[in-house]
């Protein structure tokens, strides 16, 4: 039982609720954060999943945007034994026939490699790599006037445009399936218009601050995270599952890590008709079916480049990358699926027993699929890796509905809060002059149903928390300097 008042009560402790909540405590309030599961972190925890002494990241587990995450950046997180290992390689993509593009932190080396594309590939990245400090704040941001207009100009000039479209500025199979394979995290079509701008911008933070590992697990950055708003004075409570706005105590603020969905059930009663209007047209994207393996060795990956990379996409060119996420978005699962593969304990020796391994992959499904997509993503992986099923000493799959189960944001399996296609790019979760502001006075949505959008930053609920401080607390000063 809930005994005092708070100055805000957060709800969800994902990194957007973590951050939103660090944010507002940071201000001198007093601030309470809920959690319906157990332990803290949505889609940062990690398990044995499979057999003991495997530790699996259950969601995310390679983290470029944590890293750089200018408000993650602002906090002593190390001091509270989160620690990033970077792999030999970020990323590495192989080709039927043995040869692999990759991700290097070097762009002088990244670019030689991808040989007469090399020039083109400087010129696309290497602006944004090194302007990347000062663009970040308004990239992981809402829609604003940037600080630097015309850097933000020539990064949006290529960034609206649908990664099919740019990818014909490149002319090897190599940086074609590169970039398709950074693009395809957009999770959408590679014809839809702005899915260049997620492979420009993990293709740069490679160049910037890498696509580090969390020691430990993706568990050790939420409890980073959780120990030091403890720290400042907050309070967390677990195990507290929130169906309405009656279970909360009284607050000046409230702020749900939540998506459109679970909002409009605590406390659409409260919203004007075109509020609730808006959130009911929300869109969720597709879903996705994920496997964890305990292996008996490493992936044999055929290219050595692969052996020595964190993450490793497999989707061979632009062209079966393209044709299979346009077919996902059109309801249907291909037979030879993208897949997204982590081996995290080739560069954490914690996460298995010596001479063990575990590995964490995905493929994109049509959003709810209940279609078993165990065979289809590790033929992919056997393509790629000759002997791989020979290793696996046991599995442990989600698909589309388990992965909402686990996490209620995830709608339909979709880990990025909402569609992230252009129409929802800058809008979600509603058109409004704020994102994060809901049509009750004192309450806020901090999910990544706000821009910036899916992924491990916290910047959907530091800028819900700027929001909530200046409206409700009259406190109008920025953590990010």
């Amino acid at each position: 039982m809930l005994k005092k008042d708070y100055d805000a009560v957060v709800v969800g402790s994902g990194p957007n609720g973590l951050a939103a909540a660090i944010t507002l405590q940071r201000a001198g309030l007093s601030v309470l954060l809920l959690e319906a599961k157990s332990t803290i972190g949505g889609g940062m925890r990690s398990a044995e999943l499979t057999l003991p002494g495997f530790v699996h990241d259950i969601c995310s587990a390679i983290h470029p945007l944590a890293a750089e995450s200018p408000f993650f950046k602002t906090l002593p997180l190390r001091q509270w034994g989160l620690e990033f290992i970077q792999p030999q390689l970020h990323a590495a993509h192989p080709f039927d026939g043995g040869g692999a593009a990759v991700l290097s932190s070097s762009l002088e080396e990244t670019a030689r490699l991808l040989g007469k594309d090399g020039p083109r590939y400087k010129q696309l990245i290497g602006p944004l790599a090194a302007e990347w400090q000062s663009l970040a704040p308004a990239l992981l941001g809402p829609l604003r006037m940037p600080e630097h207009p015309l850097s933000m100009a020539r990064f949006g000039l290529k960034a609206v445009q649908s990664a099919q479209h740019l990818a014909k500025s490149f002319q090897t199979p190599q940086a074609r399936g590169l970039w398709a394979g950074m693009a395809a995290h957009a999770i959408q079509p590679l014809t839809n218009a702005t899915t260049s701008a997620i492979a420009m911008v993990l293709l740069a933070l490679g160049h910037v601050g890498g696509w580090p590992i969390p020691r430990g697990g993706a568990q050790q950055i939420a409890n980073a995270l959780a120990a030091y708003f403890v720290s400042l004075g907050g309070k967390i409570e677990t195990g507290f599952h929130v169906k309405s706005l009656g279970q909360l105590p009284s607050a000046h603020a409230l702020l749900f890590d939540i998506t459109p969905r679970q909002l409009l059930q605590i406390a659409g009663h409260r919203f004007s008709s075109l509020y609730r209007w808006q959130l009911n047209r929300y869109r969720y994207g597709m879903g996705v079916f994920k496997i964890d393996w305990a292996l008996d060795g490493p992936v044999p990956f055929t290219a050595p480049e692969c052996r020595m990379a964190g993450t490793v996409h497999l989707g061979n060119s632009l062209e079966e990358i393209a044709w299979g996420e346009e077919q996902i978005w059109k309801g249907k699962h291909p037979a030879q699926p993208y897949v997204l593969l982590a081996q995290q304990s080739l560069f954490d020796g914690g996460r298995a027993p010596e001479g063990k391994h575990t590995v964490w992959a995905y493929c994109h499904v049509l959003n709810g699929s209940a279609v078993d997509m165990t065979n289809a993503i590790e033929q992919q992986v056997e393509r790629f890796a000759p002997g791989f099923r020979d290793r696996i000493l046991a599995r442990h799959t989600m698909g589309a509905l388990q992965m909402e189960e686990y996490n209620a944001n995830y709608i339909g399996g979709d880990i990025n809060g909402g569609a992230m296609d252009i129409t929802q790019l800058f809008t979600r979760p509603a058109l409004r002059l704020s994102p994060y502001k809901t049509s009750a006075k004192g309450m806020y949505i901090c999910s990544s149903a706000t821009p910036p959008g899916g992924g491990v930053h916290g910047m959907c609920g530091y800028h819900a928390a700027q929001k909530a401080l200046k409206e409700v607390f009259k406190i109008n000063k920025s953590s990010l300097g």
